[in-house]
C-alpha cells in the first residue's frame, strides 16, 4: 500500500520483516544509482531494533549487482558510549552489518570507508560530545559535498522516529536547529530513553540528502506517525516532519500505521 504525503512517499508493509526487506531492497538500489552517477556513495546510518533488523537483510541478500566497495558509511547519530557498549549504534552496525577480522560474516566495506563518529577517542581524551561532534564534522567536510546553503550531500540517510517525533538525535525543540556546524554535540535527553549524551548531524541534512529514508514499526509507533503525518506542520515540534519531502520514503508497518486511516482510505478505495 502506497501513498503520498507532503511529496514523500509513505509504504505500509505487512510486518518488520517485509519492512526489514523493502529497505534493504532500496538501499541497494540507491548504492548503485550513486555509485552509477558519481562513483562513491555516501550513506548515513541509524540504530536500534529497526536497524539490526535491516542490517540482518542486507548481509543475506546477494551481493552481486551491489559495488560495495564504493560506499562510505556515516551515522545520522550516535550515542556518546564506547563502541563495545551496546547503546552504541556503530557497534549494532559492527555485530550486525559488517564483516570482520575475525571471520564474521557481513558486508566487505572497506575499513577506511566506515566513518562512526569519534566517541572512543573523545572519551579516552576526556572531551565531551560537542568536542566529538566537532572532531566528526571536520571528517565529513573533508570527504563530502556539499549544496549550494552548505550542508553536506548523501546519498541516502536512514532515519528511525522516536516517540516523541524526534529524528536523528534531534528532539523537540533542539538547539540543533539553530547551529551551522554539520554535527553537534546533544545534551543526555531526560525525556526518552536511553538518558546520555549524543553526537547527531544538523537537522539541515534531511533537506539536503538526495533521498531519506524514515522507518517505523510497531504499535507504539501509531499515535506519533498520526500528529506527524497530521494536518499540522511544526518541524521544530516534531523533527520527523522534515522528511515529510519530495525524495523521502517512509516504509511503515501495519501495526505502527493503524492510526492513519484517513490519510490511507483514498489509496485502499482507488483501485489500484
Amino acid at each position: 500500500m502506497t501513498t503520498d504525503i507532503g511529496g514523500a512517499e509513505l509504504v505500509v508493509v505487512p510486518d518488520p520483516e517485509a519492512l526489514a526487506e523493502q529497505a534493504a531492497a532500496r538501499i541497494r538500489h540507491a548504492i548503485g544509482a550513486a555509485v552509477q552517477a558519481r562513483g562513491v556513495a555516501h550513506l548515513a546510518l541509524t540504530g536500534g531494533s529497526t536497524a539490526a533488523g535491516v542490517f540482518r537483510a542486507l548481509v543475506a541478500a546477494p551481493r552481486e549487482g551491489v559495488p560495495w566497495q564504493r560506499v562510505h558509511l556515516w551515522w545520522g547519530d550516535e550515542r556518546f558510549v564506547p563502541r563495545h557498549d551496546p547503546l552504541s549504534n556503530a557497534g549494532l552496525a559492527e555485530r550486525f552489518l559488517l564483516s570482520g577480522p575475525d571471520g564474521r560474516p557481513g558486508i566487505p566495506i572497506p575499513a577506511d570507508q566506515v566513518h562512526p563518529a569519534p566517541c572512543d577517542e573523545a572519551l579516552a581524551a576526556g572531551r565531551d560530545a560537542e568536542a566529538c561532534a566537532a572532531d566528526y564534522a571536520r571528517e565529513l567536510l573533508a570527504l563530502l559535498p556539499a549544496d549550494d546553503a552548505g550542508w553536506p550531500i548523501f546519498d541516502l540517510v536512514l532515519v528511525g522516529i522516536g516517540s516523541d517525533g524526534h529524528l536523528l538525535s534531534v528532539f523537540p525543540a533542539s538547539a540543533a536547529f539553530g547551529r551551522r556546524e554539520w554535527a553537534v554535540g546533544v545534551p543526555a535527553p531526560d525525556h526518552i530513553e536511553p538518558h546520555v549524551a549524543r553526537v547527531t548531524l544538523n537537522p539541515a541534512v534531511i533537506g539536503a540528502a538526495r533521498a531519506v529514508l524514515a522507518m517505523a514499526q510497531g504499535a507504539g509507533k501509531a499515535a506519533i506517525l498520526a500528529t506527524i503525518f497530521g494536518p499540522q506542520r511544526d518541524p521544530l515540534r516534531w523533527p520527523a516532519q522534515l522528511a515529510l519531502r519530495p525524495g523521502a520514503t517512509w516504509l511503515v508497518d501495519r501495526a505502527a500505521a493503524r492510526a492513519l486511516t484517513a490519510i490511507l482510505a483514498p489509496v485502499d478505495t482507488g483501485g489500484r
